[in-house]
């Protein structure tokens, strides 16, 4: 029998309108400027911002737009994100056999998590991702941009960058794999203080130096930084292709949240 995850947060963090989802996404895409990326391999990661889609979605799409001519390529993404509702050891991954969203079902790539069992940092934790929503939001950009895929998610939780890290180099393939990388940046603070902490924080992951980012300046920050340490390893270049926090587009700047998305290639 198969089993299937459920969507948590349709209807709260994305509309829960099959016709409403894709069109608001549609319009992201439509919007986001990504005529300057040329055209060839895929990139191998995107970092993107995982709130609401009022807050954060038009970020989110500048990076999604790009692998939209190269998304034919695409056949497995690796998606991690911080557990928020869970306290969890390591990464925690799933034993559905597909996610749903309002957009349809994604089947989980079982074969890869089968393939990780020899690391203790993985588990199968289906309670970690039960109301997660840092992984579920990305889902349906996703299901928009890539015709056909298979996914391997992870909520992260107490790990290392090495723990991520020996996941990502396990899983890492071809043109064929994404991984993409969810976080938001500072959380709360005044507009103009999230602005100055959220373009150092952007610095540091230009220059993959994962150190200079600590916890209160990506709430990822665990999976970013296996990520950049891959990156410096395999000589990846990286692009920002999105900046913004929540008082640029629907909400108040006394208290705000930042977002960016980044293209590695």
């Amino acid at each position: 029998m198969t089993t299937v995850r459920p969507a948590a947060v349709a209807g709260q963090f994305y509309p829960g309108n099959p016709a409403e989802l894709g069109g608001t996404i549609n319009r992201f895409l439509a919007q986001a400027d990504a005529s300057h990326i040329q055209v060839g391999e895929p990139p191998k990661a995107l970092i993107v911002p995982h709130a609401g889609y009022v807050f954060s979605g038009a970020c989110a799409a500048r990076a999604y737009a790009t692998i939209a001519k190269v998304a034919d390529k695409i056949s497995r993404v690796i998606l991690m994100g911080p557990c928020h509702r869970a306290a969890i050891h390591g990464l925690a991954t799933t034993s559905a056999d597909a996610w749903e969203t309002p957009l349809g079902q994604v089947e989980i790539d079982q074969r890869a998590i089968a393939t990780l069992t020899n690391l203790d940092q993985v588990s199968v934790n289906d309670a970690a991702h039960q109301w997660e929503h840092s992984l579920e939001v990305h889902l349906p950009f996703l299901q928009r941009v890539l015709p056909n895929f298979r996914l391997v998610p992870f909520a992260v939780g107490n790990a290392s960058n090495v723990d991520v890290a020996e996941v990502l180099e396990t899983l890492w393939g071809g043109e064929e794999t994404l991984i993409v990388i969810s976080t938001d940046l500072s959380h709360y603070l005044s507009y103009e203080d999230a602005r100055t902490i959220d373009n150092r924080t952007a610095t540091a992951i230009e220059k993959l130096d994962w150190q200079a980012i600590s916890q209160e300046q990506a709430c990822g920050r665990v999976p970013v930084s296996g990520l950049l340490t891959c990156a410096k390893k395999h000589g990846l270049a990286i692009e920002r292709v999105g900046f913004c926090n929540s008082g640029d587009t629907a909400g108040p700047r006394d208290r705000v949240v930042g977002y960016g998305s980044w293209i590695l290639h």
